[in-house]
């Protein structure tokens, strides 16, 4: 009998020795998992920023060159109109010794002046569609990165409320991981949270705080807290071992 009883210790010695090396193993596998999805996320944000930075470093660049090419543009207009301007003093000088240009000269200098300014005022519009597109572009972006930004600072929001929240429900039904479903907890935190999942119970307990409704000025009385009233914090030695 004590040999048997010896095997049966050793065995179950054995068993839960590999129960513990089994979740042990989990609980490893559990945490890679977490650092491989974390250095995922990391990776494919930084992957993204550089797309980012890329294309509007790619998208400055273009643009500089379409301003460049506007700058051109109108230096050739103003080029354009000075010579203009300088044939036409030119030309009055001639006039006052007597020397006239035949007509066909004029007909071909502006022949020339029009047809070169209907060139440069294709390649302004053209530069300037350029321009309008690269910037819808660059507003575009920026928008998503604003959105991105915003989705962010609201995830971390929502993660911060849960944190509170899942604080609060520890502090006020013991934390889940000690107390199981299977506890005897588990009766008082589905009474309490009852609300949540039938309607006729939230109806219910709605219809019993009515009655006590009260200003926030009424002498006798207070108003229903906007959320779970925590408990205070132990005074003393034996309040906490009970509250333990």
């Amino acid at each position: 009998e004590r040999a048997r009883k010896r095997r049966l210790r050793l065995q179950r010695r054995k068993q839960e020795a590999k129960e513990a090396k089994e979740q042990e193993a989990a609980r490893a596998a559990e945490r890679e998992a977490k650092i491989d999805q974390w250095r995922a996320k990391c990776i494919q944000e930084v992957e993204e920023k550089n797309r980012e930075r890329e294309l509007k470093a790619a998208a400055d660049s273009v643009l500089s060159e379409v301003r460049k090419k506007q700058a051109d543009t109108k230096r050739m207009v103003d080029i354009l109109r000075a010579l203009e301007k300088l044939r036409k003093l030119r030309k009055e000088a001639a006039a006052r010794k007597g020397v006239c240009p035949p007509p066909s000269a004029d007909e071909a200098f502006e022949n020339q002046v029009e047809s070169l300014q209907t060139l440069l005022k294709k390649r302004t519009e053209l530069y300037e569609a350029e321009e309008r597109a690269l910037r819808v572009m660059l507003e575009g972006e920026q928008e998503e990165e604003r959105k991105r930004e915003m989705e962010k600072k609201q995830k971390k929001e929502r993660e911060k409320l849960l944190q509170q929240k899942l604080e609060i429900d520890s502090k006020l039904f013991g934390n889940p991981d000690e107390f199981p479903l299977a506890h005897l907890l588990q009766p008082f935190r589905e009474y309490y949270l009852q609300a949540e999942h039938s309607v006729a119970a939230l109806i219910q307990i709605r219809h019993e705080w009515d009655q006590y409704l009260v200003p926030a000025d009424h002498p006798e009385g207070s108003c229903i807290p906007p959320g779970w009233v925590l408990p205070s914090l132990p005074t003393n030695d034996t309040w906490a071992t009970a509250v333990r």
